[in-house]
């Protein structure tokens, strides 16, 4: 019987996929592998269901967007989550992220945790600024609890971002019955014991989906493999805005003098932090040779 399913979870080259007639647990076709083609979560699939549950994971649905780390597909919203202290944001990670997203096709989210310990209006004010949905949170006192879940419900999303911003806190908060582990911060490191090991999509009571993944250093954002620095720009939506714009047709839009992107950022019009990682960022990718531009994430 062939059943068209949605892959919730991939587990030592197990595949758990939800379909009509239930869950069934799937192992992939050989061709799959001679082909390059990794099944992942959030994938849409048409399975051969055998007896007992189990099944053939025969085809992937084309995909609308694919991630490699985490491994996700088809998404709708990428939420990224830093907290405004312990660990402090590193906003490089953050944009970098957010351009992942954005060069994805995913839209993109900036969640602020801990609100409660410090205010988090200054770090919100350069995502404002770009149009990029933002907000604080606080698990101690719920605020901005509700902004999230109106965020992701009925939504295929995910949360990624550091170890110990506080991502499955958040996300038990916002929906209870997920009752996802969490773990303490780890003092002498600075940073949080991972406690999500895998990617794997939970399905929401209020519609939708939402998958908690390992923190950042898990999957080594570092080397986030954007290669294209043509295309960097795109990653960066207040930036692409001025670009159209510029006078200069090969631009970087990083150092030129008369460059539209330096002149709105010096107008105020884009947020300094949010240049500074796109110059980072283009002079990272600039300084990748060309045999090394293997294995694209988006």
């Amino acid at each position: 019987m062939e059943l068209t399913g949605y892959v919730l979870k991939c587990v030592g080259g197990f595949y758990t996929v939800e379909t009509k007639a239930g869950l069934f647990t799937c192992r992939a076709r050989g061709r799959f592998r001679k082909e390059g083609m990794s099944p992942c979560a959030g994938d849409w699939v048409e399975i051969e269901a055998l007896g007992n549950g189990t099944g053939t994971l025969a085809h992937v649905v084309p995909r609308k967007n694919h991630l490699v780390r985490p491994p996700l597909a088809n998404l709708d919203v990428l939420v990224v989550v830093a907290s405004v202290q312990e660990p402090a944001a590193n906003t490089a990670l953050i944009d970098k992220a957010v351009a992942v997203a954005e060069l994805a096709g995913i839209r993109p989210a900036v969640v602020f945790t801990k609100a409660d310990l410090s205010s988090a209006e200054s770090l919100l004010q350069a995502y404002k600024l770009a149009g990029i949905d933002c907000c604080a949170v606080s698990a101690q006192t719920n605020q901005g609890i509700d902004a999230v879940r109106s965020l992701i419900t009925g939504k295929v999303s995910a949360f990624i971002g550091n170890s110990g911003v506080g991502k499955s806190t958040l996300l038990n908060k916002v929906f209870p019955s997920l009752k996802l582990q969490t773990g303490e911060i780890s003092q002498k490191l600075g940073r949080g014991r991972h406690t999500t090991r895998q990617v794997g999509l939970f399905k929401l009571d209020d519609g939708g989906y939402v998958a908690d993944t390992p923190g950042f250093s898990t999957f080594d954002l570092e080397r986030y493999q954007l290669t294209d620095k043509e295309q960097l720009v795109y990653g960066f939506r207040e930036l692409e805005a001025y670009a159209n714009d510029c006078q200069f047709a090969s631009c970087s839009h990083t150092c030129e003098k008369g460059c539209a992107v330096l002149q709105a950022m010096n107008e105020g019009k884009i947020a300094r932090s949010r240049f500074e990682s796109y110059v980072a960022m283009y002079q990272e990718i600039k300084g990748v040779k060309q045999w090394e531009q293997k294995g694209k994430l988006v």
